[in-house]
């Protein structure tokens, strides 16, 4: 886990669109091992966070049933040349990872 968070943003007029490639085992805890036999425990991202300029745009709770490496798009209004656009994301074990990019 320790590739970075990876966002590329657009923007038309005010509204930036924003795309967020977050990587991460994302593991349902239903996988059996194919070696061991052993049951590969939960571990996946729980709670995403987006801001712009330090404002909170999205608060995503997800769950064990998002895939590996998730992509994340949406769009926020009000964005400008110059603004910051943060992305948060904390898994089920307690990790934290965050990116941060200026809309162009």
């Amino acid at each position: 886990m320790s590739d970075r968070i990876r966002m590329r943003i657009s923007l038309s007029g005010d509204v930036a669109t924003v795309k967020v490639l977050m990587p991460h085992p994302m593991e349902t805890g239903l996988r059996k091992d194919p070696i061991t036999g052993d049951i590969v425990p939960m571990h996946f991202i729980d709670h995403v966070v987006a801001k712009l300029n330090g404002r909170a745009v999205l608060d995503a709770q997800w769950s064990r049933s998002v895939s590996k490496n998730p992509f994340l798009e949406f769009r926020v209004r009000g964005a400008r040349s110059g603004d910051t656009v943060t992305i948060t994301w904390e898994d089920n074990w307690g990790a934290t990872k965050t990116g941060e990019m200026a809309v162009p």
